[in-house]
């Protein structure tokens, strides 16, 4: 169950980071984290787990509120 959240989760953060046209080294850089774990994060790898912190970072960075990133679970 949770498995699958993460793996929305991850889905919408890939989604707005292209939509605004960043690729996953500069989120990341943005964010402060490796491009590798954004890649996990944007996966939903099964057992990746991640901060609250982390996601608001993220949100802040595409300039999104993290409600965007929750919505639906």
């Amino acid at each position: 169950m949770f498995a699958l959240k993460y793996k929305e989760i991850g889905l919408k953060i890939a989604y707005y980071r292209k939509k605004k046209g960043y690729t996953q080294a500069q989120l990341s850089e943005m964010v402060g984290i490796s491009s590798n774990y954004l890649s996990l994060i944007e996966c939903g790898n099964k057992g990746q787990s991640y901060s609250m912190e982390t996601l608001f970072k993220i949100a802040e960075a595409l300039n999104v509120n993290v409600n965007d990133l929750l919505e639906g679970m």
